[in-house]
């Protein structure tokens, strides 16, 4: 099943995002749900949310998984949002 990770960066934590940005690429890499993933982005181009989509059991495997990125760890997040997902389109 799909689940959509929505994320919105804490403000001014730009640096703890870059910090923390190959652990968190690591992550990806190693736990091998992910689909595509991306961050969003502010009107000056920086980095300030991200949108992950995940292909995991369910709600409960979704939230661990996001409970154990090196992001969350690092407290970058104000707002977190998992969402089940249905792919249509791509």
């Amino acid at each position: 099943m799909r689940f959509a990770l929505i994320t919105t960066d804490k403000p001014g934590a730009l640096q703890t995002r870059k910090d923390n940005r190959d652990a968190h690429l690591a992550y990806i890499a190693e736990t091998g749900v992910v689909e595509m993933a991306g961050p969003f982005l502010d009107d000056n181009d920086q980095m300030c949310g991200s949108m992950i989509v995940l292909e995991v059991a369910d709600m409960a495997a979704a939230q661990a998984w996001a409970d154990n990125d090196p992001y969350a760890k690092a407290g970058l997040f104000s707002d977190v949002r998992i969402q089940a997902w249905k792919k249509v389109v791509g």
